[in-house]
């Protein structure tokens, strides 16, 4: 109950009770060199490899149909029998048997599906409810409420020693939305840490990449004890291999199966081929950030005027864009300046008073928000040139005079020139 109380941002009525609130943080967050801790239980292995623990949460990630729930229901399974299924070994302690699986993607026939193969591979009866597993499905909810129902359950059953979400994704509106996914990930650690379990969050890969997908899929390989990876086998379709993404212990051997004639996974003797392109998954790249975060970081870069001289240029972007949580060096941003260049977000700007013809560069929303009519003719012309040097291209004549014409913002009042400057084009 306190650390809820300590994460509510309320207004103290006087300043005397916020700065008693403020000292009661303080205080049971200090680590003093005198205290002692107990290590945190673990309760999953893979081999000899820990990859839960309580107190702690981790993650599934991998590709659309690479059997990921196959995957996580031989996790559930060893962790409900106390035994080993697959290669997972599992042993939660007395008073922290209870397992809840939340569902937020499948329908109930589906889900019950999933319920009953962690029975089978348990070696458990599908006739009847096992007191130690929980099994909910909240896909016609709102993530809110998604949110809500698992907190609730949580403080009602202190039992709980591993919970499931399969289906992380769906406990925010918008997986690209920084604000929303720091909050999800904080509400893991504090679910894990406050009634000392064990989350195990499923989550999709990128379809074009090995990245696991949006800010919520960064944030989590950052604070996530260990992200397990699920790919199909390049050699045969019908082998999923499971390997280590991230893991704070040592790294297991990668493993592979499949699903037998019973629609159950199996252990299958499998050597994954190394490829050229076969490469751990890069970090979070500025390609996977949305236009709402280019826009947020170009504001604050631009402060709504030209930016002079290249070197100012980066090192502006460097510090706009490491504020919003992507911190990255030289080389990467000169990259990202040639990306943002080329997707229109910024237009080149000639100085054509001076004769070394310096070169500012301009953040242009409106002329993105022009863009994203797919108007490409209409957006180059409007932004580059104006009535006379429409005309002047028309004719034909001086280009030199032509080119001399700034670059400029963009105004919403010329698109409605738009139809009569594309037949220009």
């Amino acid at each position: 109950m306190k650390m809820e109380e300590n994460n509510k941002h309320v207004q103290p009525n006087s300043k005397e009770e916020g700065v008693q609130r403020l000292n009661r943080i303080l205080s049971e967050s200090l680590i003093k060199a005198t205290d002692t801790y107990k290590t945190p239980p673990q309760i999953i292995w893979v081999d000899n490899s820990s990859i839960a623990t309580l107190g702690n949460f981790s993650a599934s990630t991998g590709k659309a149909k690479a059997k990921k729930t196959f995957n996580v229901s031989a996790l559930v399974a060893a962790s409900l029998s106390n035994g080993k299924v697959l290669n997972y070994r599992a042993s939660l302690p007395e008073g922290k048997r209870k397992i809840l699986y939340v569902d937020t993607e499948q329908s109930r026939y589906h889900c019950h599906n999933v319920l009953e193969r962690i029975l089978k591979l348990a070696g458990l009866p599908t006739s009847i409810d096992n007191e130690n597993l929980d099994f909910i499905c909240l896909r016609e909810y709102t993530p809110s409420v998604r949110i809500e129902v698992i907190n609730y359950a949580l403080a009602q059953d202190q039992s709980y020693g591993l919970v499931i979400i399969d289906g992380i994704r769906d406990l925010l509106l918008d997986i690209n939305n920084a604000g929303e996914s720091v909050e999800v990930i904080n509400k893991m650690m504090e679910w894990s840490s406050k009634y000392d379990l064990h989350i195990h969050c499923v989550l999709h890969q990128n379809k074009g990449d090995n990245n696991v997908r949006g800010h919520i899929g960064t944030e989590m390989n950052n604070k996530a004890e260990t992200v397990l990876v699920i790919t199909k086998s390049t050699t045969n379709p019908d082998i999923s291999e499971v390997k280590a993404m991230h893991i704070r212990e040592k790294e297991f051997k990668p493993f592979a199966f499949t699903v037998n004639e019973e629609g159950l996974p199996e252990i299958v003797e499998h050597t994954p081929e190394k490829e050229e392109g076969d490469k751990q998954p890069s970090r979070f790249t500025y390609q996977d950030l949305t236009s709402e975060q280019h826009n947020e970081a170009l504001t604050a870069a631009f402060k709504e005027k030209p930016i002079k001289g290249f070197d100012r240029m980066v090192e502006e972007l460097t510090q706009a864009y490491a504020d919003i949580g992507f911190k990255r060096g030289r080389s990467v941003i000169i990259k990202m300046l040639k990306y943002l260049m080329n997707e229109q977000k910024l237009l080149k700007k000639k100085n054509v008073k001076s004769d070394r013809r310096k070169t500012m560069l301009i953040c242009t929303d409106k002329a993105q928000e022009c863009y994203s009519i797919k108007r490409k003719e209409a957006y180059h012309i409007c932004i580059n040139i104006n009535r006379r040097a429409i005309k002047m291209s028309k004719e034909n004549t001086d280009k030199k005079m032509f080119e001399r014409y700034e670059f400029r913002n963009i105004h919403m009042e010329e698109i409605s020139q738009a139809a009569e400057i594309e037949k220009i084009c």
